[in-house]
């Protein structure tokens, strides 16, 4: 997918000509990216009977960076890890969501957000759409420790929406807690207190029965 096969909502009710060409720029990739709010996860709510959508989640995971950067690892930029929870996701509005236990959809996942990134930054100014892809790509990449702590959000937030509907995604077919436990583990790359309040989280979900039992705990 390119920006030149998508019809931009932008161009639905196009801004004034008599607005700053740079401004008008950066104007149309804000409405675009409110089709964010569109694109349903599969993690329940916890205040309401839902699914979350891309938008909610990602302003989640903004809030949970500066409420628990206290417990990153190693030291943190508060804002960069900010920008990256808030951009990390904007793929998915051309890329679609692939559901973390979704072994089929993740085979060509990598493919198809490297596209859709170059079509969706490529709608701002040539410095931003750098500024925007060189976040993407780092928190892909976790080698720092901003996207690693990013990467820790975006896996401890949902947790916390499973645990609250009592199981949620935890009881997708084939899943075992284990598997939880196993696509949960990048929380402990960047804190250990965090991935130890995870893991308990899991551990006891599994032994009320909110998952399909693994090999690591007794629910007797």
């Amino acid at each position: 997918m390119d920006s030149d096969t998508v019809r931009l909502l932008a161009d639905t009710n196009p801004l004034p000509e008599t607005i700053d060409a740079r401004l008008r720029q950066q104007l149309s990739f804000l409405i675009e990216v409110d089709r964010l709010k569109t694109v349903l996860r599969q993690s329940p709510l916890a205040a309401v009977d839902r699914r979350e959508n891309d938008a909610e989640h990602s302003w989640h995971l903004a809030l949970m960076v500066v409420i628990l950067a206290e417990h990153a690892d190693e030291e943190i930029d508060v804002g960069r890890t900010v920008e990256l929870v808030l951009v990390h996701d904007l793929v998915e509005i051309y890329a679609g969501d692939t559901p973390l236990y979704d072994v089929e959809m993740g085979v060509d996942q990598a493919e198809r957000e490297v596209v859709a990134a170059e079509a969706l930054f490529g709608l701002l100014p040539a410095d931003q759409a750098t500024r925007l892809r060189a976040r993407w790509d780092e928190f892909e990449a976790r080698r720092t420790p901003e996207a690693r702590f990013a990467k820790a959000m975006d896996r401890l937030e949902p947790l916390l929406l499973n645990w609250m509907a009592r199981g949620g995604t935890w009881r997708t077919p084939g899943v075992t807690a284990d598997d939880v436990r196993a696509r949960k583990a990048v929380i402990g790359d960047a804190s250990a207190s965090l991935w130890a309040a995870g893991r308990e989280l899991i551990d006891e979900g599994e032994r009320r029965g909110w998952s399909r039992p693994g090999r690591g705990v007794s629910t007797g």
